[in-house]
């Protein structure tokens, strides 16, 4: 049995970027073994958010992998990103996990995935995990038809998604970057 059960949602909008996700990890189909998991965190000194979906040992592996290349790169999130992506790709070891990681700093919303895709959206929206779909649809209906923030936004999203996905609850947590002027 795998376990499972996330939603992250990420909402870049005006001057903020802001990622949410749920709390929930279940265990096969019937079983809710945590209800508070913490799936989004900071990274590189407070300045990238990360989102991490799937297997929770993979999840976490590579997020610290991530980590170690955004620290190489110099807070370079893209080229961190991309380089991630191709060892994921490759590597013998890496190119089995089972994981999906939406990141993100003032400049970016980026999913990555263990295809060795780097996505970034048009719509400054994204969502992976279980109720992915559920909180994308809902985050892009918020944005295009409120004027909530980008937290107001992913938070809402995620609510709504809580409502509809048996794998996802509403214990949640938000992350938001305050995008500086250019």
């Amino acid at each position: 049995m795998k376990m499972k059960g996330t939603t992250i949602v990420a909402v870049k909008k005006g001057k903020q970027v802001a990622v949410a996700g749920d709390g929930q990890i279940t265990f096969g189909d019937k079983t809710v073994m945590k209800g508070s998991a913490r799936k989004v965190r900071r990274l590189y000194q407070g300045k990238v958010i990360a989102g991490i979906a799937g297997s929770v040992a993979d999840a976490l592996t590579l997020l610290d992998k991530l980590e170690s290349k955004i620290q190489e790169y110099r807070g370079n999130l893209l080229r961190a990103s991309v380089e991630l992506a191709k060892e994921w790709r490759t590597d013998r070891y890496l190119r089995h996990l089972e994981a999906m990681i939406i990141a993100a700093d003032q400049d970016q919303l980026l999913i990555l995935s263990g295809n060795g895709e780097v996505i970034e959206p048009d719509d400054g929206v994204a969502a992976i995990g279980s109720g992915g779909a559920y909180a994308l649809s809902a985050a892009r209906a918020l944005v295009r038809h409120t004027d909530l923030s980008a937290g107001e936004a992913a938070k809402n999203a995620l609510e709504i998604a809580a409502e509809i996905c048996v794998y996802t609850n509403n214990h949640i947590t938000l992350e938001v970057i305050e995008r500086a002027e250019l």
